[in-house]
């Protein structure tokens, strides 16, 4: 009984399992299951469908500030599971640049971890937790330039070969595609995972796709392998993968679909017709909008270079917005705001960049609204900002705010 249950048994009966012939998800399921039979797996449990947590996973991270790749790195970016919660707390704790992605980068890409002035090494165990990443984070945005130089994902599965299987939804893959897109990171950046040994399985070659995210260093709680592996990371986002319904659900994701179509590059997803373009030349006027201010939504002969944003929340302060105009790669080089009236004016260079800006926001959130964006008509700016405007909020700025 004890061999069924060593690591050995497990490696045997994984190339048992290859033999056979299995999925990516047969092998999550396998090492799910073994993680709670064998009652190696941490809180939260159970671990499926999660990265598992395990026991051990501190004593695993301890090899990470040892690895020549953490010392000479500036900038790290860590995955925001459970395992990996000691590899934030050593990059705080060495003064070293933390970013997270944030939760299904549905706000975002990163958050840059700002630990309090002063702080002890139990307040940076603080922050390297869910709930501090919550409390003391800033967003970084998408033209941050920011450069980052070690990577660290979380992993259901990882062979000695540097082959890596999450759990499933594709976000570490989509993390690391848009940070090549974005200029962050390049093919030699550097990639490890936290994982316990019993995570360390074969994986045949024939189940990785050109999208999935390969490993450069994989710590146990009993070892450090370097993996070697000269398989190719992905070179950018690969857009025939990425499904409408994902874009829908990721504004970040579509402020880089609008620049990459910009530059030439196709952008056509899974499941968009290829005949189609992949921006829309007209957009859908939102109901219920002041005619006097909205244009009819179509590109007219004298578009505007002005982007209303309607249905602000009541308490919404102007630098939110900002900050997610900014998050999003779409920062006017003028801002609008009329919070008594729940909506604001963003006024950009020329009617492309008001475009692009327009399409990225479709569908956005701030805080529990949805916000509702349309192109504004022609007209003078005291129009948008005279005398007959409503103070502002005392929380917020004045009527004219530059990004």
């Amino acid at each position: 009984m004890e061999e069924q249950s060593s690591p050995a048994s497990w490696r045997r009966q994984s190339m048992a399992t290859r033999r056979r012939g299995v999925s990516k998800q047969d092998i999550r399921e396998q090492i799910w299951d073994y993680m709670e039979s064998q009652n190696l797996a941490d809180f939260p449990r159970p671990v499926h469908h999660r990265i598992p947590n395990f026991k051990g996973a501190s004593r695993a991270a301890e090899h990470f500030p040892r690895l020549q790749a953490f010392k000479m790195a500036r900038t790290i970016k860590v995955n925001p599971d459970a395992p990996q919660k000691n590899a934030r707390f050593f990059v705080l704790d060495s003064k070293k640049t933390l970013l997270v992605p944030t939760p299904r980068l549905r706000t975002g890409l990163f958050n840059k971890i700002i630990p309090p002035p002063g702080a002890t090494k139990d307040v940076l165990r603080r922050c390297a937790t869910s709930e501090g990443v919550r409390n003391h984070s800033a967003p970084v945005g998408l033209d941050s330039r920011v450069l980052v130089d070690l990577v660290v994902v979380g992993s259901v599965a990882v062979s000695e070969k540097g082959w890596r299987i999450g759990k499933g939804e594709g976000y570490a893959d989509l993390e690391y595609a848009m940070m090549v897109s974005m200029g962050a990171v390049g093919p030699g950046t550097p990639v490890v995972t936290i994982v316990h040994d019993c995570q360390v399985v074969n994986i045949p070659e024939t189940l990785l796709e050109d999208h999935d995210l390969t490993v450069d260093y994989i710590l146990t709680p009993t070892r450090v392998i370097t993996t070697g592996c000269e398989r190719p990371k992905p070179a950018g986002i690969t857009w025939s993968k990425i499904s409408w319904e994902m874009l829908g659900k990721i504004p970040i994701l579509r402020s880089l679909r609008c620049r990459e179509e910009q530059a030439g590059k196709d952008v056509t997803l899974r499941d968009e017709p290829r005949h189609l373009p992949a921006t829309p030349s007209i957009v859908r006027k939102p109901r219920g909008l002041p005619p006097p201010e909205l244009g009819s939504g179509q590109v007219e002969d004298a578009p505007s270079n002005t982007v209303y944003v309607g249905n602000l929340p009541r308490n919404a302060r102007v630098s939110e917005l900002k900050t997610a105009l900014g998050v999003l790669g779409v920062a006017p080089l003028r801002l609008t705001w009329q919070g008594p009236q729940r909506r604001a004016f963003l006024h950009y260079r020329d009617a492309a960049s008001a475009q692009r800006a327009l399409l990225c926001l479709q569908g956005f959130h701030l805080g529990a609204n949805a916000l509702k964006v349309a192109r504004a008509r022609q007209q003078r700016a005291s129009d948008l900002v005279g005398g007959h405007a409503e103070e502002p909020h005392p929380d917020h700025r004045p009527s004219i705010a530059d990004p």
